[in-house]
């Protein structure tokens, strides 16, 4: 049988370096956005990594655990972690058409 002998994989210490994927580990890219005069930065949220609930400040409506979503923090590094605020994803996109009585909270 003198067939061709499968390939083996190189060894992990042969392979070319891959740089740590920073925005990965942080969970996503983020990008910045305006809303009511402010900069606010925004973070996407994947299903798995979205654990526990949230109130959207946009519709008043529960985001639900494994629920992709985005986070929002003011971008001037005004404020902290109890800043942030979980929006539907739709929601935050459709912020500006909201009334003006939904303000952010």
């Amino acid at each position: 049988m003198g067939g061709v002998s499968p390939k083996r994989r190189p060894s992990k210490h042969a392979r070319p370096h891959v740089p740590l994927d920073v925005v990965r580990i942080q969970g996503g890219a983020t990008r910045e956005d305006f809303y009511r005069g402010l900069r606010w930065t925004v973070r996407a949220v994947s299903g798995a990594s979205a654990t526990r609930p949230y109130l959207c400040p946009g519709c008043q409506q529960d985001i639900e655990p494994g629920v992709p979503h985005v986070v929002v923090w003011p971008a001037e590094g005004i404020g902290g972690v109890d800043d942030r605020r979980h929006w539907h994803t739709g929601c935050w996109q459709r912020r500006d058409a909201r009334p003006s009585g939904n303000a952010y909270r």
